[in-house]
């Protein structure tokens, strides 16, 4: 049998969608294993990345090159660490993907802000604005859709990395894959792994429609122009 006929037949089979540790309530705890990580880092990186990118000049490049180093922390051997050194509490499995999640989303922040044409800051202080009014009124809003790119790439991230919680006993989709390698039955391994691509999908999606919504009006329609 192939992946996707392994992984078919398994979705497929109604025992799997009722009782204890169901496809829906192990969808149910991925989601919450994915959304705090991507609250926790989007509270920390969008406000960091907004003021290292309106102030501009060598401080940006620095963290624009930090925040690509940092990339290369591997999650897993991260959350093995941390279990070693705190037990299975949340701090373990939240802080890797945490960490996962923060280099994309300072990076796009950083460099949206940084790239706003240096004449529309020059409007805004004309007209009186101070500093946080220039930043939340018109930088932010013009930076908006590269900032949702880096939300987008860390949910991304964090959707596909999550089963990792399944390593230290907890669940989501990754509990089918552990638990299907472990008594080396493929079908919850490939099911569990269609899911977690299906969900990765569906967060692209909804994220479209986000940067549809929160684009500007004027900078949709010079995208179209472009």
């Amino acid at each position: 049998m192939s992946f996707f006929n392994w992984a078919w037949d398994w979705v497929t089979t109604d025992a799997n969608w009722h009782g204890d540790g169901s496809i829906p309530q192990q969808i149910v705890a991925h989601l919450g294993y994915s959304v705090l990580p991507l609250l926790i880092a989007a509270a920390i990186a969008i406000p960091a990345g907004a003021a290292i990118g309106h102030r501009g000049g060598r401080a940006s490049v620095i963290v624009t090159n930090i925040a690509n180093g940092w990339r290369a922390i591997p999650t897993l051997g991260l959350l093995t660490l941390l279990a070693v050194f705190f037990g299975f509490s949340p701090l373990t499995w939240l802080l890797p993907l945490v960490v996962l999640a923060i280099p994309p989303i300072l990076v796009n922040t950083c460099e949206g802000i940084a790239g706003v044409d240096p004449g529309v800051r020059d409007a805004a202080v004309g007209v009186g604005m101070t500093t946080w009014q220039q930043l939340v009124r018109v930088e932010m809003p013009i930076a908006m859709p590269l900032i949702l790119v880096g939300l987008r790439t860390s949910a991304i991230f964090v959707v596909a990395t999550a089963t990792i919680a399944a390593y230290i006993g907890l669940g989501g989709l990754g509990r089918f894959i552990i638990d299907g390698l472990d008594s080396s039955q493929y079908g919850p391994v490939a099911g569990g792994a269609l899911l977690v691509v299906i969900l990765a999908v569906i967060v692209l999606a909804l994220f479209a429609g986000l940067t549809w919504l929160l684009t500007p009006a004027g900078l949709r329609k010079q995208a179209k122009t472009e």
